[in-house]
């Protein structure tokens, strides 16, 4: 299956309308983004069951600043709208295949609990810890 080229304008389409999306954030002028070039390419042909999609942090600098990408290759995945993975560096095949075959085997159910617990435990512990929590006493 060949890769998807993101940008702006149909990036929230892909990601949304596809349970799986690897995405690659890379550059022309990189060394390592083109060595990784084809073992992406590679991943992509075995795995036709995902989405395997390029942003060009040239061309679509806003994508990159939005997902905060200071080093490319960068590899992120996103599965059921959240983003399970991000890495910077050229993975060679191996690493690739385990990385895919973990983010396959994730229970999504889990990972939102945790998002959920997370951000609940980050909006009510938002002071410095300063013994002011919420303990509750048998009274």
């Amino acid at each position: 299956m060949a890769t998807v080229e993101l940008t702006k304008e149909n990036f929230d389409s892909v990601v949304t309308d596809n349970d799986f999306v690897l995405i690659d954030f890379w550059a022309s002028w990189c060394g390592p983004c083109r060595q990784f070039a084809p073992v992406y390419e590679s991943a992509s042909d075995r795995h036709e069951d995902l989405v395997f999609a390029k942003v060009d942090t040239e061309a679509q600098q806003e994508l990159a600043a939005a997902f905060e990408i200071q080093s490319i290759p960068t590899l992120m995945i996103v599965r059921d709208n959240v983003a399970v993975f991000a890495q910077p560096g050229a993975l060679p095949e191996a690493a690739l295949e385990d990385v895919i075959g973990q983010a396959r085997n994730l229970d999504m159910d889990e990972v939102r609990k945790s998002i959920e617990q997370a951000q609940a435990q980050a909006a009510s512990g938002s002071g410095s810890g300063s013994g002011s929590g919420e303990t509750k006493e048998a009274g």
